[in-house]
């Protein structure tokens, strides 16, 4: 199951029918620190997927093809999108 940062308390809990704001650095910093991932060098891809992965989740971050993901409640989902965009311009 994939979770979702909740901004307003600093927690993390289950995704549920509602979304949420992607989390900035700092927060996705927390959010591995919290997994026990030691996040020190790591781009913000690298990361994200290395908190997919702790999570028991797909490690898929920034490899969605033509924004086409079965993935509908991630918390990474449009970012994701954007990701792989900027990733086919390069």
């Amino acid at each position: 199951m994939y979770t979702v940062y909740n901004q307003v308390r600093g927690e993390r809990e289950p995704a549920g029918p509602r979304r949420c704001v992607m989390p900035n650095m700092k927060e996705i910093r927390d959010i591995a620190r919290q997994l026990g991932i030691r996040s020190t060098r790591m781009e913000k891809a690298e990361l994200i997927r290395a908190i997919q992965r702790a999570e028991g989740n797909f490690d898929c971050f920034g490899t969605a093809a033509e924004e086409e993901c079965s993935q509908e409640e991630c918390l990474w989902r449009e970012e994701c999108f954007r990701e792989s965009v900027a990733e086919e311009i390069r």
